[in-house]
C-alpha cells in the first residue's frame, strides 16, 4: 500500500476542499501512484523541469525535496538546471541553484534526506556492509522480548541472499515504514513494499530485501526469537535479477 499524500487536506481543506481532494486522492494518489508507467524518480525530474520552467520557486524546492526522497541526487538536479538554462533562461538558473544547496546542502548525495519515517536513522550499517549492496543504516530500537531495528537503505541499496536458521522457531518479520521497496523469498517473484507492508520470513527461506533503484526505504526487522538462531549470508543479488525490477 503506497504511503498516502495528505498535504492538501492539511493546508488547504478549510479553504479549498474540493482543490485539496483533486491535489491528494487524484494527482498523488493516482497519477504520481503509476509506477508501472512511470517511476516516481522519472515523474520527479519531469515535475522538477516544469516548475523550473515556470518560474514556480516555492514549489520547485517543494519538489526538489521529494525528489531527493524518489532518488534524484544533486549532481543530477545540478545538470537538469544547468540544461534548462540555455532553454528557459539563465536568471532562472541562478535563482534554482541556491534552492538545490539549501535540499541537499554542501555533502555528497548520500545523505539521508529528514523526516524519512518517525523512526530514527541509526549510524552507518558498516558491521555488515559485506553483506549489502549500497549503504544501509542500522538503528537498534529494542532488545528486550524480541530484538527489533530500524533498517534504511538508500536507493538502490539491498542485502545479499540470506537465510535465518534456527532449530526451532526463528525467522524474521519485516514491518515496512517509509519509501519504497523489494523483498523476494528464493524461487519466487519479487515482491514490491510499501509503507505499512508486513513481510513473515519463516525460518530456512533463502531471501533478500532493500529499496526500490529510485527511492530510500525503511523498514523494521524484527527477530522472532528461537533456539540456536545464526543468519547465514549467500552470494549478492544479481545485477540482472535486481535491474529488471520496476
Amino acid at each position: 500500500m503506497a504511503e498516502k499524500q495528505t498535504a492538501g487536506r492539511s493546508l488547504l481543506g478549510d479553504l479549498a476542499p474540493k482543490f485539496a481532494e483533486l491535489n491528494d486522492d487524484i494527482l498523488f494518489g493516482e497519477v504520481w501512484a503509476r509506477e508501472d508507467q512511470l517511476s516516481r524518480r522519472d515523474r520527479s525530474m519531469i515535475t522538477i523541469a516544469a516548475l523550473f520552467s515556470a518560474g514556480l520557486y516555492p514549489q520547485l524546492k517543494s519538489h526538489l525535496e521529494i525528489g531527493r526522497a524518489h532518488g534524484v541526487t544533486k549532481q543530477e538536479a545540478v545538470e537538469l538546471v544547468t540544461q534548462l538554462a540555455f532553454y528557459c533562461g539563465w536568471p532562472k538558473a541562478w535563482s534554482a541553484f541556491p534552492l538545490i544547496r539549501e535540499v541537499y546542502g554542501d555533502g555528497e548525495d548520500t545523505a539521508v534526506p529528514a523526516g524519512l519515517s518517525v523512526f530514527p536513522v541509526g549510524e552507518k550499517n558498516d558491521a555488515f556492509a559485506l553483506y549489502f549492496t549500497g549503504q544501509s543504516y542500522l538503528a537498534p530500537l529494542s532488545t528486550q522480548q524480541a530484538p527489533v531495528f530500524q533498517v534504511t537503505f538508500e536507493p538502490g541499496c539491498r542485502n545479499h541472499w540470506h537465510i535465518h536458521h534456527a532449530g526451532r522457531g526463528g525467522g524474521q518479520m519485516l514491518i515496512c515504514v517509509s519509501g519504497r521497496g523489494w523483498y523476494q523469498a528464493w524461487g519466487q517473484d519479487a515482491q514490491a513494499l510499501h509503507p505499512g507492508d508486513v513481510v513473515n520470513i519463516p525460518a530456512g527461506v533463502k531471501h533478500w530485501h532493500g529499496a526500490a533503484r529510485d527511492a530510500w526505504f525503511q523498514h523494521l526487522a524484527i527477530e522472532v526469537p528461537g533456539e540456536d538462531t545464526r543468519t547465514e549470508w549467500c552470494e549478492a543479488v544479481e545485477e540482472g535479477l535486481y535491474g529488471s525490477l520496476k
